[in-house]
C-alpha cells in the first residue's frame, strides 16, 4: 500500500496537477483574504482571527478536492490499468487506501503553507499576539476533518466513471448535498421538528462549525469518521463488483 500512496504522490508532482493545485488554493484564498475588498477581506474584517477564513475554505474544498480526486479511478478505468491493479498483491481496502492517502497528503501540503495567515493575524493583532489560538487550532481540525469526508466522496465519484469531468461534477453534487444541501433543508422545515434535526445530523457544515469553535465534540469526529468510512466502502464495494 505504501508503494501505492507514493505513487499517488508521485503522480501528482510529476505533472503539473500537484503544483497547480496548491497553487491555485494558495492564490485564491490569499486575494479574498487580503486584496479583494468583500466579507472575507480579514483587513476589512476589522478583527484579528481568521473566521473568514474558515468561512472560506470549505467552498474552495468544494471544487479543489473534486478537481484532486477525479482522476484517482477514473483514469484507471480509462487506460485499462484498474484490472491489472486489482490483479497484483494487494487487497482493494489497501488500493482504495491508497489512492485516499495520496490524496490526502496533497491536501495537508495546500494547508500547510496557510500558517503563515496566524503569523499574520498574530502581528495584527493589539497586543501582538492576542488572538484566540483555541478556535485556530479547532477550525483547522475542522478543516482536515472536512477535507478528508470531501476526499472520501471525491474518490468514491471517481469509481463511478471513466470520464473525469463526471467524476469531478458527481463529487462535487454529493459534497454540496451533504455540507450546504441537508442544512438548507432544515431551514425550510418541510418534515417538522424531527425532520430538521435529521437535517441538521446529516449536515457537514453543522459539525465543521462546531469543530471551529474550539469545542472538539465526540459526536463530530464520530460523524466525519462514519462520512469518511461510509463512501470509502461505497468505493471499495464497487471495485469488487469491477474484479
Amino acid at each position: 500500500m505504501l508503494a501505492l500512496i507514493k505513487k499517488e504522490i508521485y503522480s501528482f508532482f510529476a505533472s503539473a496537477i500537484g503544483y497547480l493545485v496548491i497553487s491555485l488554493f494558495l492564490a485564491i484564498s490569499g486575494l479574498f483574504l487580503w486584496v479583494f475588498p468583500e466579507n472575507y477581506n480579514i483587513l476589512d474584517y476589522g478583527y484579528a482571527d481568521l473566521t473568514p477564513f474558515f468561512q472560506l475554505v470549505p467552498w474552495i474544498f468544494l471544487f479543489l478536492i473534486p478537481a484532486i480526486t477525479m482522476r484517482s479511478f477514473s483514469d484507471e478505468i480509462r487506460l485499462g490499468t484498474l484490472e491489472l491493479l486489482l490483479t497484483k498483491p494487494i487487497s482493494i481496502t489497501g488500493i482504495v487506501t491508497g489512492k485516499y492517502s495520496g490524496a490526502i497528503i496533497l491536501i495537508v501540503l495546500a494547508l500547510i503553507p496557510t500558517l503563515v495567515y496566524v503569523y499574520g493575524i498574530s502581528q495584527l493583532a493589539y497586543p501582538v499576539g492576542n488572538f484566540d489560538g483555541g478556535v485556530v487550532t479547532g477550525s483547522y481540525l475542522g478543516l482536515l476533518f472536512l477535507a478528508a469526508a470531501y476526499t472520501a466522496i471525491g474518490v468514491f465519484a471517481s469509481s463511478l466513471s471513466e470520464n473525469q469531468i463526471v467524476a469531478f461534477i458527481t463529487a462535487i453534487f454529493i459534497s454540496f448535498v451533504f455540507y450546504f444541501g441537508f442544512e438548507a433543508l432544515a431551514d425550510l422545515n418541510i418534515l417538522g421538528e424531527t425532520g430538521n434535526s435529521i437535517f441538521t445530523t446529516l449536515s457537514l457544515k453543522q459539525h465543521f462549525d462546531s469543530i471551529s469553535r474550539g469545542v472538539i465534540d465526540t459526536r463530530d469526529l464520530i460523524y466525519f469518521a462514519s462520512i469518511t468510512i461510509f463512501f470509502l466502502y461505497l468505493t471499495h464495494l464497487r471495485l469488487k463488483v469491477k474484479r
